[in-house]
This record gives C-alpha cells, structure tokens and sequence, in this order.
C-alpha cells in the first residue's frame, strides 16, 4: 500500500491519500479524540501523539497536529497506523455511525435561496475545497447572511476568511442578490 500524502493550505494540517475509498459519500469531522468514538481510524489516528483534528473524504484522510509539533516526527507515525488500519479490514465507521456531514436542513420562507446557495456550494465550492482537504457545508441563512462551516483543512487556516469573503461570498452574491454577507460558524 502506497500512501501518498499533500500540502494543504492551512500549515497545521496535512491531507493523506490512501489510495482507497475512505467514505462512500459525505465527510466525516473530528474535531477532538472525544468525537472519534464512531470510527476505528479516526481514534488509532489520535492514539499518535500530537494529532489535533481528523477529518475524512471520500478518497483523503485530513491530519491537523498540534502546535508545536513538526510534520517530520508525526508524518511516519501517521502513514504506518493509516496502513495499518486499512490493511486489518476494518472498516473506517462502527456500524450504525453514519458520521456524514453535510448541509444544515433549513425550513422557513427562503427555502427557494437556501436552495440555491447549497446548489452553488455543492457544484462550486465543495469540490474545490475538498482538493485542499476541507469542506463547507450551510449553517443558516438569516437576513441576508449566510452562514458557513469550515472543516478539515479549512477549519483554523489562515487562508479561510478569504476564501469565505474573496471567494464564496463574492460568487454568491454575484448568483443571488439576497445573499449580503457570508460569516463562518464554529
């Protein structure tokens, strides 16, 4: 098995391509070792010490280590209990932990909006964002504010808030005219 891994563009987080499915369709967030009790991979990845934050794709596996900590002592700890667990077979969810993220449900008078707004996330945004071993998914949308959440590598990188003006908020301002403003949300 050959892992190959990628920089992302947040430094604390390194993104891990197994070369193999790691989830069938959505992502999966770990943001701290107690969140990691529904998948065997995210919790031998926290068992390595110095790991921050886990976040799955469909075909990546993204590490955020903690400060303080280089990528040259985690990094071989990393790739062998990555191999080691996909060469054991074991799946990377329990069973019954369907752990996939995705898009807040919205009930509410801007249903058409919000439908549009995850219509552009979805085709758009996610895509790209999923290169850089991250996600965004919809929080809200209340008065013209659209609300975000960044995963993965987007979560805590430097680059986000421009991404989330420069980028996102622009691109939906620019389809829809009710979209003012686009904020993150923890």
């Amino acid at each position: 098995m050959f892992i190959q891994t990628e920089s992302t563009p947040n430094p604390a987080t390194l993104k891990f391509l197994p070369g193999q499915t790691v989830l069938e369709m959505g992502t999966a967030d770990f943001p701290a070792p107690e969140a990691a009790v529904s998948s065997p991979l995210a919790t031998r990845l926290f068992a390595v010490d110095g790991v921050s934050g886990v976040f799955f794709g469909t075909d990546f596996v993204t590490i955020t280590k903690a400060e303080g900590i280089e990528w040259d002592h985690l990094k071989p700890s990393l790739l062998g209990a990555i191999m080691e667990h996909f060469q054991s077979g074991q799946s990377v969810m329990a069973s019954g932990h369907e752990h996939t993220s995705g898009h807040a449900d919205h009930d509410g008078e801007d249903g058409e909006i919000v439908g549009q707004i995850k219509e552009l996330l979805d085709s758009r945004v996610r895509p790209a964002v999923a290169q850089d071993g991250g996600d965004i998914t919809f929080h809200g949308f209340d008065r013209g504010i659209v609300y975000l959440h960044m995963q993965g590598a987007c979560a805590g990188c430097p680059s986000s808030t421009l991404t989330l003006k420069m980028g996102i908020e622009n691109l939906l301002r620019h389809y829809i005219p009710e979209v003012t403003e686009v904020r993150p949300v923890a």
